[in-house]
């Protein structure tokens, strides 16, 4: 396993993981519905580069996955709703902020939740 991201939190590689990936497809979106020419596929790269930083910073971590997956579905909930009303000014409805809420209480039991006291 690699040594890079050892001693880091695993919340603050949740945390830069989600940007990345949710900066990432809110520029690709805004690449398709908003731009041309040259200015898209700029944007198409930006995007893809932010994407591939995503999944390589995740990668990286020194945990296991599986461990965190909860944490990290409500960590992304989060940090998508942040860039999206930053980005396309998109104010979350009380369907998503109940469903977010529901997402969020999941996360934390998959992720907390350790019925046998198993490390």
């Amino acid at each position: 396993m690699t040594k890079l991201l050892v001693g880091v939190p695993a919340v603050v590689v949740l945390l830069v993981a989600t940007v990345l990936e949710v900066s990432g497809d809110a520029i690709v979106r805004s690449a398709i519905y908003n731009h041309a020419g040259t200015t898209r596929l700029g944007l198409f790269l930006a995007g893809a580069a932010l994407l591939l930083g995503y999944a390589s910073f995740l990668n990286l971590a020194p945990f296991e996955f599986g461990r965190v997956v909860g944490l990290y579905i409500a960590v992304l909930f989060v940090v998508w709703q942040v860039i999206n009303y930053a980005a396309f000014k998109a104010v979350p409805t009380v369907p998503i902020l109940v469903g977010g809420a529901l997402v969020i209480a999941g996360g934390a039991i998959i992720t907390f939740w350790n019925p046998a006291g198993k490390p």
